[in-house]
């Protein structure tokens, strides 16, 4: 005969091939969740916390790119009003507001009274490493 018969083969163990095929996937789930998953939900936390955290007197970035002042925050309409110019104020929901660039003078004194004064005074953080003969440190 010139055509030899096929004969169908065992097939071998199949408690492991599962659990092989499966770890690849769950290798990759896990890559995902550590380097984009796990980082993009702190950020969206962080900027959470800073838009509840908006004061008047602070200077905030629109997400177009408008830099201005908060005069008002409106807590139940989640609005703030920015002044952009002087005499010029624009009302911007709180979502939209990329990040927080300065607070007033008067707020900082009043989270931190130590550290506002020393950059008052031109303190920062070399005079606070090396302070001046009579100054403490």
């Amino acid at each position: 005969m010139w055509i030899t018969p096929a004969y169908a083969q065992a097939a071998g163990g199949g408690g492991g091939d599962f659990f092989i095929t499966l770890l690849p996937l769950i290798l990759i789930f896990a890559v995902f969740y550590f380097l984009l998953i796990r980082p993009q939900q702190k950020k969206m936390r962080e900027h959470q916390q800073m838009i509840e955290s908006l004061k008047k007197g602070d200077t905030v970035v629109t997400g177009g790119g408008i830099v201005g002042k908060i005069t008002k925050v409106e807590a139940l309409e989640n609005t703030v009003q920015v002044e952009i110019a002087p005499g010029v104020q624009v009302k911007v929901v709180k979502q939209t507001i990329s990040d927080v660039l300065g607070k007033s003078k008067a707020q900082a004194a009043k989270e931190q009274p130590g550290q506002a004064q020393a950059s008052a005074a031109g303190g920062g953080l070399f005079a606070r490493l090396f302070p001046r003969a009579g100054e403490k440190k």
